[in-house]
């Protein structure tokens, strides 16, 4: 692991937010082509912008819900709903997102969103039964 306060906290909130075992296991399979990708990601993405405290995790899940959704992201948003719900992020408050996210992105971005909703808090929802 590096040796650095900026990808330490990075690093410590991506763990808070997706959960130990997927951070742990996308830096474990980082190579060398890869791994400056990983430490970008965690140091901007997860240090500097999920760092700053102005806006709650709560809050930063349900706006990458969104931008996600516009995105069309599947993979990531997959994770992100996940994260949302260990944020505290109601399956109400995901599918609000999600309805807002249809009516200013597209239905079709939307459905497509629902559906990669779904199985993410079923997915979530079995390992937590575990």
């Amino acid at each position: 692991m590096e040796d650095n306060n900026r990808f330490e906290q990075g690093f410590a909130n991506r763990k808070e937010v997706l959960g130990a075992g997927h951070v742990e296991k996308s830096w474990a399979n980082a190579d060398d082509f890869n791994r400056p990708m990983q430490k970008l990601v965690t140091e901007y993405c997860w240090g500097d912008i999920w760092g700053d405290q102005t806006l709650p995790f709560r809050t930063r899940s349900m706006l990458n819900i969104g931008m996600l959704t516009a995105m069309s992201q599947h993979h990531e948003l997959s994770v992100h709903v996940k994260g949302a719900l260990k944020n505290g992020v109601t399956k109400d408050e995901i599918r609000a997102v999600l309805l807002q996210a249809a009516v200013y992105c597209g239905m079709p971005l939307a459905l497509a969103a629902f559906r990669v909703a779904t199985e993410a808090i079923k997915a979530y929802e079995a390992e937590a039964i575990k």
